[in-house]
């Protein structure tokens, strides 16, 4: 995708740099260390720091926040950075959390405007957290489709922590996606056994089999203890799909990369 810098800062915080515009996906900027709870007797501990720190970050136009009530993707650094931010765009019942926030339902769409930078628009994408009939307990969560003018080969795409479903296979027949940034891990948590949260390597491979995107960065694979699939298991199920293999590409943890 041209004219698109990423910066991986960890887990699923992501900085998007493209004609001007500085957004920012699921901040999360904790030290390691802290034991969080995630509710219905699961918790996590954060492993691993953010690469970049909120200080050295710089201004953000807008947050695209999938998520607000799991601390893994907004922590208590990253809650505390969302007024710096011009706008910030995430569910409609994380909206109704944070007060100052656009909410939007899967499918539905915003628009951000600036002086001297082209409008980007954004789509919410459905997720599911979890198994079925899990959406009470693990509670809303999107995934964003982002378009602007110029862009040869379709949307930049934010799946969101979901795990591969119905809804998410809707994006294969309503998007055309260049850039896809995968959320994975294989999320499970000890007292509900083998019940994922997150897709897995595996089911990433089936997914861009039929989404065919022209490239895919793996993120929130790291840095939490839940997180049961890293970089080596996406590796090894991408190498052995060489169909789809070749359209992985990994971000350094740090300072940005064209993407």
């Amino acid at each position: 995708m041209k004219d698109v810098r990423l910066t991986h800062i960890g887990g699923p915080t992501v900085l998007i740099e493209v004609h001007g515009w500085r957004l920012l996906t699921d901040p999360t900027f904790d030290a390691p260390g802290r034991r969080y709870a995630f509710g219905w007797g699961t918790s996590s501990r954060k492993l691993t720091g953010p690469a970049i720190t909120p200080a050295d970050l710089g201004p953000v136009d807008a947050v695209l926040l999938t998520h607000d009530h799991h601390a893994d993707n907004l922590d208590d650094a990253g809650r505390a950075l969302l007024p710096t931010a011009d706008t910030v765009v995430t569910t409609v019942s994380g909206a109704r959390r944070l007060g100052n926030a656009r909410g939007l339902a899967p499918w539905t769409t915003t628009r951000l405007d600036k002086p001297g930078a082209p409008s980007i628009e954004i789509t919410a994408t459905p997720c599911r957290h979890g198994p079925p009939l899990s959406r009470p307990i693990t509670g809303d969560v999107i995934g964003f489709a982002l378009h602007w003018d110029g862009q040869d080969h379709g949307a930049l795409w934010i799946s969101g922590d979901t795990v591969l479903y119905d809804g998410v296979r809707e994006v294969v027949t309503r998007v055309e996606v260049d850039l896809a940034l995968l959320h994975l891990g294989g999320v499970r948590f000890p007292i509900t056994g083998p019940l994922r949260y997150t897709m897995t390597a595996a089911d990433a491979v089936d997914l861009c089999r039929h989404l065919r995107p022209r490239t895919v960065v793996p993120v929130h694979y790291e840095g939490w203890q839940h997180f049961h699939q890293g970089r080596a298991a996406v590796e090894q199920a991408f190498a052995a799909a060489p169909d789809v293999g070749a359209l992985v590409r990994w971000l350094p943890l740090g300072p940005g990369a064209d993407a």
